[in-house]
């Protein structure tokens, strides 16, 4: 059975929090990594618009009763408050509530970025080692989180990253977890990218 993996897009997301991953895990499924991706949305559509203007097509809707194994979600737009992106979707609720009910069927929950503050907001990570971009950092102090100094931080179901570019560490890091080392090191060779010792396990 491949592991099937969900990442979550919703208007205004950070394009490199959801495609930097998407690339490095269907890359790894081209290494023969067990992996199923999709990006999908909470609606049925079509695309979706990030926060830089880039159009992005979609695969399917987020199914929260029975679940993707993993289900990555982006940040963006969070520290600007923008009427679009991580801000506007925790404030409607809709995104926090689907991670709450994903993660109650059994998917393990990662986010990238800003995307730590939507499952701060679901209380996913209430008592929780967690990080998230270092501008949003105070917000998350001020949340029941345990801060961790750490590109990306592995709880087991629930995994968070740091800014925009720890989403490929996170990435890799789920590849070599759910797949295997050598996949992992394939795949970063391939994108010429020079993994860190970057991730905290707990």
């Amino acid at each position: 059975m491949p592991t099937r993996i969900d990442i979550l897009c919703y208007d205004g997301f950070d394009e490199l929090d959801a495609i930097g991953p998407y690339e490095v895990f269907q890359s790894a499924a081209a290494f023969d990594a067990p992996f199923d991706v999709r990006l999908v949305t909470l609606d049925a559509r079509e695309t979706v618009t990030a926060s830089h203007g880039l159009s992005v097509g979609i695969d399917g809707v987020l199914d929260t009763e029975q679940p993707a194994d993993i289900v990555v979600v982006p940040g963006g737009g969070w520290n600007t408050r923008s009427e679009k992106g991580a801000w506007a979707e925790a404030e409607k609720g809709a995104v926090p509530d689907a991670l709450v009910a994903a993660h109650d069927a059994g998917a393990t929950v990662a986010a990238v970025c800003t995307g730590g503050m939507l499952l701060a907001r679901a209380g996913l990570i209430d008592g929780r080692p967690a990080v998230t971009h270092a501008s949003a950092l105070d917000e998350l102090r001020a949340t029941d989180a345990e801060v961790i100094d750490a590109r990306v931080v592995d709880d087991g179901d629930i995994l968070t990253a740091g800014g925009v570019t720890s989403g490929l560490d996170l990435a890799l890091h789920l590849v070599e977890r759910e797949a295997s080392e050598e996949i992992a090191t394939r795949v970063a060779t391939e994108l010429e990218y020079e993994r860190r010792d970057a991730v905290r396990e707990y």
